[in-house]
């Protein structure tokens, strides 16, 4: 499945438990020898009260990640379909994250409340002085004039493993089209440059805000697509977009 491009292998756990190591998972999300993927999504029973069922996320690397928006998306078109219902409620490691289909087939999801939103005194060649953002795993967003020039693959892993970050970071670099308009381009912690990010949107709306920059509900505009999200007054963040199913089958 994918999300504007940012795309998993989603492995149903439900009824046989799915049990990768780092080198397993490192193979699977390999583009040449494995499926390929930016992240493995690991769906499992619930185990809270209510919630229609549990998600894993693992990154490229094999290292797990606590929150994935674009992936939520995917699992939760998933159990809609599975309910025949237009809402779902997905309990994740950061919590629980309602889900509701909205118009258009889009998928809106409550991505919990933003947190430890700080200004950092940090420069990386022409990324400088980000806010730091906590959707449920970190990010730190640079607004530059043009995000189009900035050299990711250069400076992104550069900043992903400063030792300011010892479990790592996600870095964004972000330029401002308009009060409800923002130009996102991400490097991933443990994915590396991807189409769209589904928590970094969620950071960048709330940092762009923090910064007086962006009105609470704005589109982002990542290389795979749009993202609309809403920063809401209670700081939950509300974010709405696609989920797209590619294929389905069995893993010999």
């Amino acid at each position: 499945m994918h999300g504007l491009g940012n795309d998993f292998v989603v492995l149903d756990g439900r009824s046989l438990p799915v049990s990768l190591d780092e080198a397993e998972a490192k193979r699977l999300a390999d583009r040449h020898f494995g499926l390929g993927c930016d992240q493995i999504v690991i769906l499992e029973p619930a185990r809270t009260s209510g919630a229609d069922l549990s998600v894993r996320f693992l990154n490229a690397d094999g290292s797990e990640s606590g929150a994935c928006g674009n992936g939520t998306r995917c699992v939760a078109q998933i159990a809609m379909k599975e309910k025949g219902q237009r809402a779902c409620l997905i309990e994740t490691r950061s919590g629980l994250l309602p889900c509701r289909e909205v118009a258009g087939g889009l998928i809106e999801v409550d991505m919990g409340a933003a947190r430890d939103i700080a200004d950092l005194d940090l420069t990386e060649g022409p990324l400088a002085h980000p806010v730091s953002v906590d959707m449920g795993n970190p990010h730190v967003v640079f607004f530059v004039p043009d995000a189009e020039a900035v050299e990711l693959l250069r400076h992104g892993p550069a900043i992903e493993h400063d030792k300011r970050f010892p479990n790592r970071t996600n870095v964004e670099a972000v330029s401002v089209l308009g009060q409800d308009r923002l130009r996102l381009r991400v490097w991933e912690r443990g994915a590396g440059i991807t189409l769209a990010c589904g928590s970094g949107a969620c950071a960048v709306a709330v940092a762009a805000f923090h910064r007086g920059l962006a009105s609470r509900q704005v589109d982002i505009l990542l290389d795979g697509g749009v993202l609309h999200l809403h920063y809401l007054d209670n700081g939950h963040v509300l974010m709405t977009g696609p989920a797209t199913l590619v294929a389905e089958g069995r893993l010999a």
